[in-house]
């Protein structure tokens, strides 16, 4: 298919106890996701190239802190969202992200673990919902970000991107309706 995996458990497992080569392995291989995630969450280039960058020296400082190996993309697309979220900024009222620094994502921390089956599952669920909404067109996917994944009021979405707010309402139904399409039409729960 020509896709790249995730890296596996035991190489995670490597990285999280200090070993360097394995850890550079871990960053190498997250690359291609990261800027998946990134591109499907970012509202500009930039920043989705921003984003993939500070996310990578998060998952490089910090992979000694992600508790379940299995969950290593879940984490990872936390991350990212975040860094799209924080570079946001303040022009826009009510952008927020979760409690935490941008690196803090459940599997960092304490609580139960996934199971390795579950955390894949979810892993893949996640890049198959970045790529089919970077597959969107970009006036509909920056609207689905700003609304739905960032949780921007429709008003301050319209603001930022220059519309009306029933264009904003109407380019938002398209890009849902799509994206439902697309993710039913890969076996995803939207």
């Amino acid at each position: 298919m020509g896709r790249t995996a995730w890296p596996d458990a035991r190489l995670i497992e490597a990285a999280r106890t200090g070993d360097l080569p394995a850890l550079t392995a871990v960053v190498v291989e997250s690359q291609p996701h990261v800027r998946t995630f990134a591109r499907s969450l970012c509202a500009t280039p930039q920043d989705a190239e921003d984003a993939a960058q500070e996310a990578l020296i998060i998952l490089y400082r910090k992979i000694g802190t992600l508790r379940a190996t299995g969950a290593l993309a879940s984490w990872m697309f936390r991350i990212v969202r975040n860094e799209c979220l924080r570079r946001l900024g303040p022009p826009f009222p009510g952008a927020t992200g979760e409690a935490g620094a941008a690196g803090d994502g459940g599997e960092a921390r304490g609580g139960t673990e996934p199971s390795a089956e579950e955390a894949a599952l979810r892993g893949l669920e996640a890049e198959r919902i970045a790529a089919a909404i970077g597959a969107l067109p970009r006036d509909q996917r920056q609207v689905l970000i700003m609304r739905d994944v960032q949780g921007l009021p429709g008003r301050t979405v319209a603001r930022a991107l220059g519309i009306g707010t029933p264009a904003m309402k109407s380019r938002l139904h398209r890009a849902r309706t799509a994206l439902r399409a697309a993710l039913a039409a890969e076996g995803v729960a939207p």
